[in-house]
């Protein structure tokens, strides 16, 4: 019986970095299939001007790669019902993705199978490519002015953004919000650091920022206070906090939402896993370079800026635009 070995990506730069990965994965098994997201799905993460290349044009390019044996193509953020459609034997991620963060990795195991993690051939990056040909510069290098000036020049040219490329994401992440308060469902958000403050603040935006009166839905800002985890007794572990939270507050059906403007912060990250091993959809929050967020999520708002001040201003906006959203639609009774 052949044994089957699957990994996924975008691939939409392909370098000798994917090359040397499909070629260790391949060496793993008897036949290598590769899942890459959509054009539209690789957008929902990347944003507009994504990809480069489109999903026939880098489906060829794979198959032309004497590693790979077979291909398909992925519309959601995460590959996860494509594992399950497939089963492989064996499951492979870059090393930049932890095993106990890699979609599918409790299913393949689960049926007997095997999850690596290889590392990374040093020196190529799909990002930094694309950074040195655009010859990308920090934005505030090309504003001038006063703080003030440069603050708010950043500020409209990231809600700009937003607008242009953003619009069919955002009513995407309301969506499931409100499908998750009709069906009686409760959201749970986390975040650290700042994000901490977003989590809060639009916890209390759900709660109660409505124009129209009715009950507060059932939003729950979790906290890395660990005066509030009497669980956590003499033995914190930071990356634990968010777990033990959800482990003890999560049910199938609920939403968590996660907030994390780097989109690679450990106790976020476990929180997401830990979430979806408790049958919780992911809505995740994040900047420009936060794919690894949001190949977690079952749909993702990525803030088209690198600067953290700009990324947690625009969550803030866009959940006051939600709130609004769901006040319509209750209104209207949808």
């Amino acid at each position: 019986m052949e044994k089957i070995v699957f990994t996924n990506g975008c691939f939409d730069i392909i370098h000798p970095g994917h090359v040397d990965l499909l070629r260790r994965a391949r060496a793993l098994g008897d036949r290598l299939v590769v899942g890459i997201n959509s054009d539209e799905s690789v957008r929902k993460m990347k944003g507009i001007g994504r990809p480069f290349i489109d999903q026939e044009s880098r489906k060829a390019t794979l198959l032309g790669l004497s590693s790979v044996d077979e291909v398909h193509i992925f519309d959601e953020l995460t590959p996860e019902n494509l594992i399950k459609s497939i089963n492989p034997d064996v499951l492979v991620k870059g090393g930049d993705w932890l095993p106990d963060e890699i979609i599918g990795a409790d299913h393949v195991k689960a049926n007997g199978g095997e999850v690596y993690s290889l590392p990374l051939l040093a020196g190529y990056s799909s990002s930094k490519i694309v950074e040195a040909i655009r010859k990308e510069t920090d934005i505030t290098a090309a504003v001038s002015g006063s703080t003030i000036e440069t603050t708010l020049d950043e500020h409209a040219e990231t809600i700009q953004k937003l607008r242009a490329s953003h619009l069919c994401v955002i009513r995407e992440c309301a969506e499931l919000i409100f499908e998750t308060f009709k069906n009686g469902k409760k959201v749970l958000l986390v975040g650290n650091g700042g994000s901490a403050a977003d989590a809060q603040h639009i916890a209390a935006e759900f709660v109660g920022r409505y124009e129209t009166e009715r009950v507060a839905l059932p939003a729950i800002a979790l906290t890395t206070d660990t005066s509030s985890l009497t669980a956590l007794a003499n033995d914190f572990d930071f990356d634990r906090v968010f777990t033990r939270q959800i482990d003890a507050l999560a049910n199938e059906g609920d939403l968590l939402i996660a907030i994390s403007t780097s989109g690679t912060s450990s106790n976020i990250i476990a929180a997401v896993m830990s979430a979806r091993k408790r049958g919780c959809r992911i809505l995740g929050m994040t900047g420009s370079e936060g794919k690894k967020l949001a190949g977690l999520s079952d749909a993702c708002l990525m803030i088209p800026s690198k600067r953290t001040a700009r990324i947690q201003e625009a969550h803030i906006t866009v959940a006051h635009i939600w709130c609004e959203l769901i006040d319509t639609w209750v209104s209207e009774g949808v």
